[in-house]
């Protein structure tokens, strides 16, 4: 019989993660829509959708193929996956890198490669945080037992979970920790920063056709998902442990788990629960732990690495910043980026992370924080993250994109809420957000 979880097993499993510096590694993950030249989402099983492109993929990559009974739903290979959300949206998992010029490249590739394959089909791809024209409830799940036991629970605890499953894309950069005290560090920093993250790369001000009057409607409807496990843990919001960040994750119910090939519905209770009172005579392994910290979904999540989430799709360019952004503050200035995010939560006294967040999701970089703009706030933090490049001996140039745009004082969405208004049809607006 396995031996049954503990809870200082689990915490001893992160303090496994964790690398010394000379180890540390940057990876990027990217979320795109393709849609077609209407606005509307492109389904698994067109002759020319989800699925096809899947197989046009592997064509050119020869990666490992993942399949669901007869549906491939995912690729892996080179330290890399390529993954589908439950709306067919197409995320590139990045292998991890050493330097950020290999991320950008990577990611490159994948970009010329999806335009490429896409080339005389009506196949658009988009670089915003949410499907600008496609109905929600006309979007079609794709074949995955996961997603498919998440479309029954989390209705049931929040009103746009369909919203944020089928429609919404996002950038996320993955950093590694070298000890709980340095996991800790940068885990507040990014926490107490997550507001101006998400007005920084707010660009999803359109749904269905219409204007949200939201900069980013993502990061509203992520608030209106689960709040057990979204948002900004409890347990964690003073100040972040391995057992406190366990205690959480204990405590948040669990959507799903898998037994011989099949996705069987929790019953709603917690990953605590399992492990003192089973499932059926069963109790869970370290592999069931792993599966159970993909379904939860704070702005910040520690897994293997510390995840940095609260950023909407956006441009190669701008996605590829992104991870800079967050190397440079992280890896090259992190007492700093801790200083800074201090005076930044200090300047929203009487605000919660949560209010400072819909606020920054709502108005983006035009808003004010502390009677300061947000966009003289990332002004400062991009010169931050400049200076940590420069003493990691990074690219620098790579943060120009960034530059540009806080130099405007506005969030990407901007530019499409602009296109929209000139001219709010479906091929104006798919080229305004084109990937």
């Amino acid at each position: 019989m396995a031996k049954t979880l503990t809870l200082d097993d689990l915490v001893a499993s992160y303090h496994a993660f964790e690398a010394p510096r000379e180890r540390w590694l940057i990876g990027g993950e990217y979320e795109r829509a393709v849609v077609r030249g209407d606005g509307r989402a492109v389904g698994y099983h067109d002759s020319d959708g989800i699925r096809w492109i899947l197989k046009e993929l592997n064509e050119r990559l020869h990666w490992k193929e993942k399949r669901e009974g007869e549906f491939p739903v995912e690729l892996a290979g080179e330290g890399a996956s390529i993954t589908l959300e439950p709306g067919g949206q197409v995320e590139l998992s990045g292998a991890p890198f050493r330097r950020l010029a290999d991320l950008a490249a990577e990611v490159r590739r994948n970009r010329a490669l999806l335009l490429d394959l896409s080339a005389g089909h009506d196949l658009h791809w988009t670089a915003c945080g949410l499907t600008p024209f496609a109905k929600i409830n006309e979007i079609e799940f794709v074949p995955k037992g996961r997603y498919a036991m998440m479309r029954d629970f989390l209705p049931e605890y929040g009103d746009l979970a369909h919203w944020m499953m089928k429609g919404t894309c996002c950038v996320q950069v993955n950093l590694d920790f070298e000890s709980e005290a340095d996991c800790a560090r940068k885990f507040l920093a990014s926490l107490n920063l997550a507001p101006l993250n998400v007005a920084l790369f707010a660009n999803s001000p359109l749904a269905e056709g219409h204007e949200t009057g939201w900069m980013s409607y993502r990061g509203h409807i992520w608030s209106r998902v689960d709040p057990r496990r979204t948002g900004f843990p409890a347990q964690v919001r003073d100040g972040y442990t391995h057992r406190g960040w366990v205690e959480y994750l204990l405590d948040a119910p669990m959507m799903f788990f898998h037994r011989n090939g099949a996705w069987l519905p929790s019953g709603n209770r917690t990953f605590r629960e399992w492990m003192t009172e089973g499932i059926d005579g069963q109790f869970p392994s370290m592999d069931d732990w792993m599966l159970h910290l993909t379904s939860v979904f704070p702005e910040v999540r520690v897994k293997r690495t510390l995840e940095i989430r609260s950023a909407d799709a956006v441009s190669v360019e701008l996605a590829i910043a992104f991870c800079a952004l967050w190397t440079g503050l992280l890896y090259g200035a992190l007492d700093e980026t801790l200083a800074f995010a201090a005076d930044f939560a200090a300047a929203g006294a009487g605000h919660t992370r949560e209010e400072g967040f819909a606020h920054a999701s709502r108005v983006g970089l035009e808003g004010t924080w502390g009677n300061r703009l947000l966009s003289a706030w990332a002004v400062d933090l991009a010169k931050l993250a400049r200076k940590g490049l420069l003493h990691l001996d990074e690219d620098v140039s790579l943060l120009d994109p960034l530059d540009a745009l806080v130099a405007t004082g506005r969030s990407p969405g901007a530019a499409l809420l602009d296109a929209f208004r000139a001219d709010p049809s479906p091929a104006n607006v798919l080229r305004a957000a084109a990937y």
